[in-house]
């Protein structure tokens, strides 16, 4: 900083200054002796500064945690117990409990379906392998109403086959014969609309 304020007194330029500045601020930043930057993540030996810690820190998670709530419209439980046992919490429901309630239904049911998974896939195999006899069946059927693979088909078979498509002929002349009908009647009226 002593730095900083000779480059001002010397005249030196803006730039200059803010170099020399953040050079220094580095440096201390390296020795440990600078109040910022980054702690090293163990537990502090001194019973004061871990307490003093602790407070300042709870009292900025609390904070966030509130922020959180309130900018997001999230939900936020927050418990934090103490060194000595004291309770400290934070919930942005009407009541904690529920929140925790919430989560716990939320871990149960995330844990039931992870050991389900297993129980599961067996399930869903054997669901893919019944439909695929259900296709492969569906696929045969298609092809001998087609009248391909009818080697195969006993008298039996070729019977209910010819019913079938028996039917199936009449229902599609059933629908021709109506779409005609439909057809006339809309020309009818149409000539009869043209006559007036």
């Amino acid at each position: 900083m002593a730095a900083a304020a000779a480059m001002a007194g010397c005249g030196g330029g803006l730039q200059q200054q803010q170099t020399v500045v953040a050079a220094t601020d580095k440096q201390q930043v390296k020795a440990g002796g600078g109040r910022r930057g980054r702690r090293e993540m163990r537990r502090i030996e001194d019973a004061t500064s871990r307490q003093v810690t602790f407070s300042k820190r709870r009292s900025g998670l609390l904070k966030k945690a509130f922020e959180l709530s309130v900018l997001c419209d999230a939900e936020v439980a927050l418990i934090v117990f103490s060194p000595r046992g004291r309770l400290y919490e934070f919930a942005s429901a009407s009541d904690l409990q529920r929140t925790i309630d919430r989560y716990l239904n939320h871990t149960k049911s995330r844990s039931a379906h992870e050991n389900g998974d297993e129980s599961c896939v067996q399930k869903w195999r054997s669901e893919a392998t019944t439909l695929e006899k259900k296709i492969e069946a569906i696929d045969g059927y298609k092809s001998k109403l087609l009248g391909e693979g009818l080697g195969s088909c006993s008298v039996q078979e070729l019977q209910e086959l010819e019913v079938q498509l028996e039917k199936s002929l009449c229902c599609i002349r059933r629908k021709k014969q109506k779409m005609l009908m439909d057809q006339i009647l809309e020309l009818k009226e149409k000539i009869w609309l043209q006559m007036w």
